[in-house]
């Protein structure tokens, strides 16, 4: 049985995640930005098996960082992490939103959040190794304009998804090549294409798969052993985007996310 933190488990893909986690046997610990919906979500886990719910707005790195170490403290054993929740392009696209923090609101929640909980929860997955790290990314992936991360000039909140999601497989990247010989695995995934979500019903888009189908990929990286620094499309090994193997951009991408998280 494995320990869990599941981020984004209240709806869509990860609240079905968390549910065949629970049945599989696993403690799964659900993240959820509601109070209430986090709540009920984790009562109806409990009939199935363990589950805690943790209460955090990821659109503020404190609230991410007091969400790490409630974590570590209340489970120290946890041995896997799945950087699932995310914020899509939105109903209105030119609309630039600022977290918490003042950063652009989908690179703060997609990128800094997750980065932010993986350095934090770093001693605690690297205590019980083997341990894995799952990102949830996406096929749609954009170069970052690492002059302008926050997307100043010419906003576009699908734009704005797709640069964030570049950036978290360029990261999850450099993070494997970091912790290799560890026994912390890292890698990123494409769940399934224009899942059946509000998040993608929001974005305009038309449901082409289920989470069900979503799931399978997410479950695989969570539960079995399938190397380190990959890059999978569901449950296949493939291929990201170009830019996100250059060790230039690494490079320039790590400097820029530790520029903006010192912020």
């Amino acid at each position: 049985m494995s320990t869990i933190l599941l981020t984004g488990a209240t709806s869509g893909l990860g609240r079905y995640v968390a549910f065949e986690l629970v049945g599989s046997g696993h403690r799964v610990l659900a993240h959820g930005r509601d109070a209430g919906r986090t709540e009920r979500l984790v009562e109806e886990l409990r009939a199935e098996g363990e589950a805690e719910g943790f209460v955090a707005d990821l659109a503020s790195l404190g609230q991410v960082r007091e969400l790490a170490a409630h974590v570590a403290d209340a489970y120290p054993e946890l041995d896997v992490l799945i950087n699932n929740a995310a914020v899509g392009a939105g109903p209105h696209r030119s609309e630039r939103r600022l977290s918490a923090d003042g950063h652009e609101l989908r690179l703060a929640v997609n990128y800094l959040a997750p980065v932010t909980l993986t350095r934090a929860l770093l001693p605690v997955l690297r205590a019980n190794a083997p341990a894995r790290i799952v990102n949830v990314g996406s096929a749609g992936q954009e170069p970052l304009d690492l002059d302008d991360p926050e997307l100043t000039r010419g906003y576009d909140g699908l734009s704005a998804y797709c640069r964030s999601k570049f950036a978290l497989t360029a990261h999850t990247f450099v993070l494997a090549e970091e912790l290799a010989g560890t026994g912390v695995s890292v890698n990123v995934l494409h769940p399934a294409t224009h899942m059946d979500t509000a998040m993608v019903r929001e974005g305009g888009f038309t449901p082409r798969h289920t989470v069900a189908d979503g799931a399978v990929g997410v479950l695989a990286l969570a539960t079995r052993e399938l190397g380190t620094g990959r890059y999978f499309d569901g449950t296949r090994p493939a291929r990201a985007h170009e830019g996100t193997y250059d060790p230039e951009v690494r490079k320039r991408l790590a400097a820029v996310t530790d520029q903006l998280l010192s912020l």
